[in-house]
């Protein structure tokens, strides 16, 4: 590839699978175990960020404390059984075959995602989608997570594609500033966490409510 490749480079949470109510209701279950019961808004606001900032930020502890960790443990152990167990219905309706189109147009195709890397397998594998990334990018492998540059460039770097051609696919704020700040065209998705108002704040230079209309204007950008 050179540096005139397009690439797509998506987000995972709230754009590709439709987690957010079911992460939602695992962290507050989680907070439950700990004591702590923030409010569903409060909790919804924290999917799609790093997961040790996130809970240590419910918990009013630091990302450093054994009470994080605790927490962070008992998520991930909750998580396989509580959300990973749905499979391939975990898909927001059309992200199957609208992604087998993308990669059918010859477009190099990348996950910019809050997850650690095996995080983001699992939940790539169980969905059955896996085949159709070329580079995960996660929170475990940049310096700064989102919204600094650094997960989107790194995407970029090894698909060797140009960020002034290239886009990102999110549902938050963060995940278009992120993409503005890469340098990336950003589109944003409404069915996630974020509506149109606050994708639009945060850079999106359109703003679509389905997987489908977001492969159409992936295709009509070529």
């Amino acid at each position: 590839m050179t540096q005139t490749t397009k690439a797509l480079v998506f987000d995972l949470d709230g754009t590709l699978a439709d987690t957010p109510a079911l992460i939602t209701e695992l962290i507050s279950g989680v907070m439950a175990e700990f004591d702590r019961h923030p409010t569903p808004e409060a909790v919804r606001a924290t999917v799609g960020r790093p997961l040790e900032a996130s809970l240590a930020s419910l918990l009013g502890t630091t990302a450093q404390d054994p009470r994080t960790d605790a927490a962070v443990l008992r998520y991930r152990e909750r998580y396989e059984k509580e959300v990973l167990t749905w499979g391939p219905q975990l898909l927001f309706p059309g992200v199957g075959e609208g992604l087998a189109r993308l990669r059918e147009a010859g477009y190099p195709l990348g996950i910019a995602t809050s997850k650690i890397l095996r995080s983001a397998r699992s939940l790539l594998e169980v969905t059955g989608i896996r085949e159709h990334f070329d580079v995960l990018a996660c929170h475990d492998l940049v310096t700064r997570g989102k919204p600094d540059p650094e997960m989107g460039q790194l995407a970029l770097r090894v698909l060797g594609a140009s960020a002034e051609r290239s886009w990102y696919v999110g549902d938050t704020s963060t995940d278009m500033q992120m993409a503005v700040a890469a340098g990336m065209h950003a589109l944003g998705v409404s069915y996630g966490v974020d509506d149109a108002q606050q994708l639009i704040a945060g850079g999106a230079e359109q703003v679509v409510s389905s997987f489908a209309e977001v492969v159409e204007v992936l295709l009509d950008e070529r």
